[in-house]
C-alpha cells in the first residue's frame, strides 16, 4: 500500500490538514448498518488486511479502533487490554516485574494477536511502545499500519486525567513529550496512513480514515491492474504476426511463393 498522510504532523515530511473546529471526544458510534462504510470513497469499504492503530499514548487509540471497527463490521482488539486481562493492571506490572516483563508480555501478545487472525482482517490497537520491538516491526509489514498523531496540547486534558501510566511518573506532559520526540520517527517509518487526529470528533476521524484507505486501496489495485495487463501495441504487433504466419504457410501450399 502506498504511503498517505493525512493531515501530517509539524515539522514532519507531511503538511497538516485540519478536521474540524472540535477535537475529537468519546462519541458513540452513529446508526450505520455494520459492515458498510458510508461516504463518498469509503462507501462499502472492505480492507484486505489487519488494520493496526500506532501512536503515542493518550491520542485516542482505542476509542478511533473500536469505532472504526464497528463501522467496518469487524473485530477489535486492543493489546493493552489483552495484557491486562492477563497478567493484571499494567502499572502493577511495571511496578512488581519491571518494564522488561511488561516489553515481553507485550510484544507476545501482538504476536500471538496477529498469527491467530492472520487470515481475516480486524482492527487492532497497540501501546505506544509495541513498536519499538523489532520482532513486532517485522509483523506490522503483513498489516496497514495507521499513524495516528497528536501534539501535547491535544492529549493535555486526558494525560491530566489520567495520571496512572507507569512511563508517564514525575512530570507527566514533560514525560509524554520526551517519549513522542522518541517514538514518532518510528511511528512515520511504519505508517501507511498517517491521521491528524488534533481536531475533529471519533466518528469524523473515522469517516476521514476510511475514506483514505478506500482511496488508497483503489488506487492500489488500479496501478495493480495497470502493470498486469498487456500494452495494447504488442497485443496488437503480436496479432498481425500470427496473421502474416499464417498467409505465409497458405503462400507456400498454393506454391505461389
Amino acid at each position: 500500500m502506498a504511503r498517505v498522510a493525512a493531515g501530517p504532523p509539524q515539522g514532519g515530511r507531511h503538511g497538516q490538514e485540519r478536521h474540524g473546529s472540535e477535537r475529537h471526544g468519546s462519541e458513540r458510534p452513529g446508526s450505520e448498518r455494520p459492515g458498510a462504510a458510508t461516504g463518498s470513497a469509503g462507501k462499502d469499504f472492505a480492507p484486505d488486511l489487519p488494520i493496526v492503530l500506532i501512536g503515542p499514548m493518550a491520542v485516542g487509540k482505542s476509542a478511533i479502533g473500536h469505532h472504526l471497527a464497528g463501522v467496518l463490521g469487524l473485530e477489535f482488539v486492543d493489546t493493552d487490554q489483552l495484557i491486562v486481562a492477563k497478567h493484571g493492571p499494567i502499572a502493577d506490572i511495571f511496578a512488581s516485574r519491571g518494564e522488561g516483563f511488561f516489553r515481553l508480555a507485550e510484544a507476545r501478545t501482538v504476536a500471538d494477536v496477529l498469527e491467530q487472525t492472520a487470515r481475516k482482517p480486524f482492527v487492532l490497537s497497540l501501546g505506544g511502545g509495541a513498536v519499538l520491538d523489532s520482532g513486532t516491526q517485522q509483523l506490522l509489514a503483513r498489516t496497514t499500519v495507521v499513524h495516528l498523531d497528536a501534539d501535547l496540547p491535544t492529549v493535555r486534558e486526558r494525560i491530566n486525567r489520567n495520571s496512572g501510566r507507569p512511563l508517564l511518573h514525575g512530570d507527566p506532559l514533560e514525560r509524554w513529550r520526551a517519549l513522542a520526540e522518541v517514538r514518532t520517527p518510528v511511528y512515520r517509518r511504519l505508517a501507511d496512513v498517517t491521521l491528524d487526529v488534533r481536531h475533529g470528533s471519533v466518528d469524523a476521524l473515522v469517516q476521514r480514515l476510511i475514506d483514505i484507505l478506500s482511496a488508497t486501496a483503489t488506487k492500489t489495485e488500479g496501478a495493480a491492474a495497470t502493470a498486469t495487463a498487456p500494452p495494447a501495441a504488442a497485443t496488437t504487433t503480436a496479432a498481425a504476426t500470427t496473421t502474416t504466419a499464417a498467409a505465409n504457410r497458405q503462400a507456400l501450399q498454393n506454391g505461389t511463393t
